[in-house]
């Protein structure tokens, strides 16, 4: 099959084009390399898809898709992984600007591309954070999102809704993503497992927010890329009744959210543990108050996700930060 994947220089964009690729389909990959975080890194990820034949790259921001719109059109991608986007709960609150113009801006480039392609299906990346609240239960789709903490949050449900209008208006068959804080090898270096491996192995504390009395749904990168890849098979249908009292299908659209998270929400100082078994070494610890945008825990309702592909993300955290310490030291020569 062909895919059309936006951010594939990203760290969960270059895991679905790798897997893609490896499985013999054709990717065109989109990605505008900006410098939110290092770009070397985003270069070597593209470095392992340009040894597939079937990688054709572009560098471009999404609002000069229309650049490369005849290219687009003879491609003919027949599913669209929209993953590019710019991330960070803390940086949204110091530069918003980038947020509206990156995650809104850029979506509606893209949704104004597929109103044309009319691809079989669209993906859409969204993120655990907009969901508001903390409460000690599993967060389903059809809870509450009308509150986001955080610009970034409100520059992805704002995405959502786009999406929702423009799937209603042209029926484009679209699903939302709902990411669960994915990590692994390849990973962002603003993310806290590379910025407390980075700390730690240099000797410098980390900064441990709301004194280490946080929890995540960390979901590890091959659990995403295998959550989303069965996804793109469950197309949402135009019109019919939801498969499970789970399904968020919308009533007046062929779209659907899911989340994508284990629903395992581990505690940050566990999480700390985990990486100091794994590098071998004892962290500094620099205890400090909850920043501002932060959700105080996630956890994912997987019923929608294992309704419809018979999977949920699984993959321990111990696991899955061995192999990421093993990357990082590969990688950085650590």
């Amino acid at each position: 099959m062909r895919y059309l994947i936006t951010g594939t220089a990203g760290f969960i964009g270059s895991h679905l084009a790798a897997r893609l690729l490896q499985q013999g389909h054709d990717v065109l990959g989109i990605d505008g390399m900006t410098d939110y975080y290092d770009v070397a890194l985003k270069e070597a990820r593209h470095a392992r898809l340009t040894t597939f034949k079937g990688f054709k790259p572009y560098r471009i921001l999404l609002s000069d898709l229309t650049s490369i719109a005849p290219e687009i059109d003879a491609f003919g991608p027949e599913v669209v992984l929209h993953m590019a986007a710019q991330p960070g709960v803390r940086y949204s609150i110091e530069n918003p600007r980038t947020y509206i113009d990156g995650n809104i801006g850029g979506s509606f480039d893209l949704l104004e591309a597929c109103r044309h392609l009319r691809p079989r299906h669209l993906l859409m990346a969204s993120t655990s954070a907009v969901y508001a609240s903390s409460a000690d239960v599993a967060l389903a789709e059809g809870a509450q999102t009308d509150w986001p903490l955080s610009i970034y949050a409100a520059s992805k449900k704002s995405m959502e809704i786009l999406a929702h209008s423009y799937s209603h208006l042209w029926e484009i068959p679209t699903t939302v993503l709902r990411f669960f804080t994915a990590y692994g090898p390849w990973g962002r270096p603003d993310m806290a497992l590379s910025r407390f491996v980075r700390s730690i192995l240099a000797g410098r504390p980390i900064d441990i927010y709301n004194h280490g009395k946080l929890q995540r749904d960390f979901t590890y990168i091959d659990d995403v890329v295998e959550g989303t890849l069965r996804l793109c098979e469950q197309v949402p249908p135009r019109q019919g009744r939801e498969i499970s009292a789970a399904d968020t299908r919308s009533q007046t659209a062929p779209f659907r959210v899911v989340n994508v998270g284990g629903g395992q929400p581990t505690d940050l100082l566990e999480f700390i543990d985990e990486i100091e078994r794994a590098l071998g070494m004892r962290a500094k610890r620099n205890y400090l108050a909850l920043q501002p945008g932060e959700v105080l825990r996630t956890e994912a309702s997987t019923e929608l996700l294992e309704t419809l592909t018979g999977f949920r993300p699984a993959t321990p955290i111990a696991v899955g930060i061995e192999r990421f310490v093993q990357w990082y030291r590969e990688y950085y020569k650590a």
